[in-house]
């Protein structure tokens, strides 16, 4: 007999298909959003799930799934799963990092320039029938070229950003949980390490690509915004959580920060109506790894996990490894 599995999102069909291969298949092609009993209901008898971050596994679930043994994450960031929990009731927890890294980081720059550039601003003013002659003030933005870019968070995804400022002539200034290697620093346009303070009164450009966690909650909150300059530029394409989005509007309000582009939200898919409300903000519905090849490679990377992980194999994400028995 196979083991059963649920694959808790839609997903695309040929992954679907793949994975009835190896297991008894309960899929959401509906792609309806379970409440947490709807969930349980689901994963009852479940060895495995593929899932998104619109899952959240909690201690409370998990001690009422004794036959769950391996949640395949399809995302680098795992907040939505109680990993400390997996642990104990020895559930192989995986994510799927690396295959979008690139992705992501042309997306921090799309976000950037548009920020930057006033593009959504603008574009709206145009197609509202606004544009009747060339001002010499219209729309002034920021240089993106030879200004200072201030990244935070520092890993895969954040020096893979690094990279591309070359072209643009930028100085890099960084913060992480721990400095990189002198070669790494290099790769990365010769990044330079500096405190989140330094970062935030230097930066001229912001850009957050920092996991969330209770430790970088509100890592920018009313009182870091208030550090940076009245020109600058904010990107958060990380997590929702990470900025404090009621300090946020009020900045953008008050002109504390010229603009912010932001790809993910407290609380999404339901985000701060006000940010409606604000022109100098650009929005993003947490899109950044959406290109058809990276999501392809995000959904067969975490096939690969759960295939892995219920055939007594390693999986090649596992975020948990104490728990995995050959």
């Amino acid at each position: 007999m196979k083991p059963a599995i649920l694959i808790a999102r839609a997903i695309f069909p040929e992954i679907i298909e793949r994975l009835s291969g190896y297991f008894d298949v309960e899929s959401n092609q509906e792609d309806i959003i379970f409440t947490a009993p709807e969930l349980l209901a689901k994963l009852k008898g479940k060895q495995g799930v593929l899932c998104t971050a619109s899952a959240r596994l909690n201690a409370e679930l998990l001690a009422q799934l004794p036959a769950l043994k391996m949640v395949a994450n399809m995302a680098v960031g795992y907040d939505n799963l109680d990993l400390p929990a997996c642990t104990a009731r020895g559930v192989m927890a995986s994510n799927t990092p690396d295959v979008l890294n690139e992705t992501t980081a042309d997306f921090a720059w799309a976000l950037l320039m548009a920020t930057a550039r006033r593009v959504t601003e603008s574009e709206h003013w145009l197609r509202a029938g606004k544009w009747n002659k060339w001002s010499y003030d219209a729309f002034l933005g920021a240089d993106i070229h030879g200004a200072t870019l201030g990244i935070i968070g520092m890993g895969r995804i954040g020096q893979a950003v690094a990279r591309r400022s070359m072209g643009f002539d930028m100085r890099v200034v960084y913060h992480n949980r721990s400095r990189l290697t002198d070669q790494q620093e290099s790769y990365a346009n010769n990044a330079v390490y500096v405190s989140k303070e330094e970062l935030l009164k230097t930066a001229d450009h912001v850009i957050l690509v920092l996991p969330y966690s209770t430790e970088t909650h509100h890592t920018i909150g009313a009182a870091e915004l208030l550090m940076m300059k009245p020109s600058a530029t904010l990107v958060n394409l990380a997590r929702g959580g990470i900025v404090d989005d009621v300090a946020l509007i009020a900045a953008l309000r008050q002109q504390k920060i010229a603009a912010a582009g932001l790809d993910v939200f407290e609380n999404e898919p339901k985000f701060h109506p006000d940010f409606l409300t604000l022109k100098n903000v650009v929005l993003t519905p947490h899109i950044a790894s959406a290109s058809e090849a990276t999501r392809r490679a995000m959904a067969n990377c975490a096939a690969d996990n759960l295939i892995a992980g219920l055939s007594h194999q390693r999986p090649p994400n596992l975020l948990n490894p104490a728990v995995f028995v050959n």
